[in-house]
C-alpha cells in the first residue's frame, strides 16, 4: 500500500453530532482529528431533536450548552401530547422530565432542538479538520496504525489514523467491514419524515409541545422561529403520494391546511445493539453501535455519551498517561448501557401504543370525552434513572462491589465508584460538575493533605465542610474526566493511594 496522503492521531467516520462531539472532545485534549463525511453537507433534515440533561451537561463542559439553548425551543415546549387528530384536544399528555424545567439533580437543562439546528453549533466548536462528500471505501489494520482508504470526490486518498472511530450511522460501514454482528429486533418498519410550512398555531400556540402523537401520525414543531415536521408510516407508493394533501388531510381540520412541503425523507426505523463496539484500533460509537427507536429521545443521546466515555482514553493512551488495554473498558462500559437503553425505547413505544389503543377502545364504546387513564401518568419522559443514574462496572473504576446500578426510571445521587458525580452547587453559579476537564479531579474537604505531583493531569479542588458525598474531613472522590467517579476515599488513606488508584484505572507504568 502507498504512503498516506494525510496522517492524523483520530480519524472519525461520520461527521452527525456524534462524530462533531467527538472531534470537539479530542480537539480539547489536543488529540490531532479529522472528521470524514460521506455527505456533502450537514444534514438538512431536523432528525433527533431531544438533547437530553445529560447531553447538555457534556455541552456545559464543552461551553456550548449557552449556544444550544439560546437556539433552542422555551422549557414549556418539553411536553409531548396525545391527541385524535391534531386539531383535537389532548387526550394525554406528559412532560419530558429534565427537559420541561430545571431539576435539582443537575446544573443543566436538556433542550428541544433539532439536528439540523445542533449540527452547526457542533461544527464550530472546533477548527480541526472535516472533509465532507468523502466516502470510506477500505480499512487496512497495522501494528501502530489504522489506513483508512477514502474517495474523496472520486479521487482515491489514504489517512493513517492510530486509530479510528467510526460514528457512520445504523448502516455502518465500518462495523460491516469489521464483521461485527448485531442483536435486537431490527427494522422496526418504513418511517417517512415530511418537513413543511403551515400555519397551525390555532390548534398549538396555547399547548406547546415538542411532540404531538396522533392517530394519523406525529406533528413535532422545527423552530423557534417557524417549520414543522410530520413523521409517520411509509406509504405504499411514495413516488406517487401527494405529500402537501397527505399533511394537509393528516391535520384533521374539517377545511384544507394549505401546506408547503420542504423536503422529504424515508427512513427505516431500526432497534439493534452490536455485539461489539470494536476491534483492535477502530472503536464504534452512536447509531454504528446502537440504532435505538426514537420514541423517548434516547438514540442520539447514548451516542453522545458513548464518545464522552471513549475520548478521554484515547487521550490518555496517546499522550502517554494510559495503556491502550484502558480502551477495553470502552465497551465494558457502555454495551450495557445500550442494551438498558435499547429495552427502555421499547418499552417507551408500547407505552405510547397502550394510550393510542385505550383512546380507540374508549372511543368505540362511546365512553365520555376525558382523559385516558395512563398506566405511566407523568412519567413518559422520567428516564433520569438511565439518563443519569447508570453505574459502570469495569477495570477503570475501583468499587467495593456493593452498590448495583441503577436502572429504574427514578434517579438516586450515588457518591460512589462507578457511577456519576452527583451535581452540587459550589457557588451559586458553579457546579461541581463544572470541576470536571481534561483531567482527573480529586474532589476532597482536605485539599492539603492529597496535594502530591503524579505523572497524570490531576486537578485538587476544595470542597466545602458541609458537603454530601459521604465523606470525612480527610476523604476525597477522584473523578474521571467524564464525571464518573473511579474511587472514592471516606477517609485519608496511606500516602501512595492516590498513585496506585490512578495506575490501577489506568492500567500505566512510569520509570522510577
Amino acid at each position: 500500500m502507498s504512503a498516506a496522503d494525510v496522517e492524523v492521531e483520530v480519524l472519525i467516520v461520520g461527521g452527525g453530532p456524534v462524530g462533531l462531539t467527538a472531534r470537539a472532545l479530542l480537539d480539547r485534549w489536543g488529540v490531532r482529528v479529522m472528521v470524514v463525511e460521506k455527505y456533502g453537507e450537514l444534514s438538512p433534515f431536523p432528525r433527533s431533536r431531544l438533547v437530553n440533561v445529560r447531553s447538555m451537561e457534556i455541552f456545559r463542559q464543552l461551553g456550548l450548552a449557552d449556544t444550544i439553548t439560546a437556539r433552542a425551543f422555551a422549557a414549556d415546549y418539553g411536553r409531548i401530547r396525545f391527541r385524535d387528530t391534531l386539531q383535537d384536544r389532548d387526550f394525554a399528555t406528559a412532560a419530558m422530565i429534565g427537559i420541561n424545567a430545571p431539576i435539582p439533580e443537575s446544573p443543566a437543562i436538556g433542550a428541544i432542538t433539532s439536528q439540523d439546528r445542533l449540527e452547526p453549533t457542533l461544527l464550530a466548536a472546533s477548527d480541526a479538520p472535516v472533509r465532507f462528500g468523502v466516502e470510506l471505501i477500505d480499512l487496512v489494520e497495522e501494528p501502530e496504525s489504522v489506513v483508512a482508504v477514502l474517495v474523496d470526490h472520486g479521487v482515491e486518498t489514504r489517512v493513517r489514523a492510530r486509530y479510528v472511530l467510526a460514528a457512520d450511522g445504523a448502516n455502518s460501514t465500518v462495523r460491516r467491514r469489521l464483521g461485527i454482528d448485531t442483536a435486537g429486533p431490527g427494522a422496526l418498519g418504513a418511517v417517512t419524515t415530511v418537513v413543511f410550512d403551515a400555519d397551525l398555531d390555532r390548534w398549538c400556540a396555547d399547548q406547546p409541545a415538542g411532540v404531538y402523537f396522533t392517530a394519523h401520525g406525529s406533528f413535532v414543531p422545527l423552530y423557534p422561529e417557524g417549520g414543522w415536521a410530520w413523521f409517520g408510516p411509509t406509504p405504499e407508493d411514495p413516488e406517487r403520494t401527494d405529500w402537501s394533501d397527505l399533511v394537509s388531510r393528516t391535520i384533521g381540520s374539517d377545511r384544507a391546511v394549505p401546506t408547503e412541503v420542504l423536503r422529504v425523507q424515508h427512513w427505516v426505523m431500526n432497534a439493534f445493539v452490536a455485539e461489539r463496539f470494536g476491534r483492535g484500533r477502530i472503536l464504534l460509537a452512536g447509531d454504528a453501535v446502537h440504532a435505538i427507536p426514537i420514541l423517548g429521545g434516547l438514540g442520539m443521546n447514548t451516542g453522545i455519551a458513548d464518545v464522552h466515555n471513549l475520548c478521554w482514553k484515547l487521550a490518555g493512551v496517546l499522550r502517554g498517561w494510559a495503556a491502550a488495554n484502558l480502551l477495553e473498558t470502552y465497551e465494558a462500559e457502555r454495551l450495557p448501557v445500550a442494551q438498558l437503553t435499547l429495552q427502555q425505547a421499547v418499552t417507551n413505544a408500547r407505552i405510547a401504543g397502550q394510550a393510542q389503543n385505550r383512546r380507540r377502545s374508549q372511543r368505540r364504546n362511546g365512553a365520555p370525552e376525558s382523559d385516558v387513564d395512563l398506566p405511566w401518568s407523568d412519567q413518559f419522559f422520567a428516564q433520569l434513572g438511565l439518563v443519569l443514574g447508570v453505574a459502570y462496572r469495569s477495570a477503570a473504576v475501583i468499587t467495593d462491589g456493593s452498590t448495583p446500578p441503577n436502572t429504574g426510571t427514578d434517579y438516586v445521587p450515588v457518591p460512589k465508584a462507578g457511577h456519576r458525580l452527583p451535581h452540587l452547587w459550589l457557588t451559586p453559579t458553579r457546579s461541581t460538575l463544572d470541576t470536571l476537564g481534561e483531567w482527573f479531579t480529586l474532589l476532597t474537604p482536605d485539599p492539603a493533605s492529597w496535594a502530591q505531583p503524579v505523572p497524570w493531569p490531576v486537578h485538587v479542588e476544595p470542597l466545602p465542610g458541609d458537603q454530601l458525598y459521604d465523606l470525612g474531613p480527610n476523604g476525597a472522590l477522584l473523578v474521571r474526566p467524564d464525571g464518573y467517579i473511579a474511587a472514592h476515599w471516606s477517609d485519608r488513606p496511606r500516602n501512595a493511594a492516590l498513585q496506585e488508584a490512578l495506575t490501577t484505572i489506568t492500567r500505566a507504568t512510569f520509570p522510577e
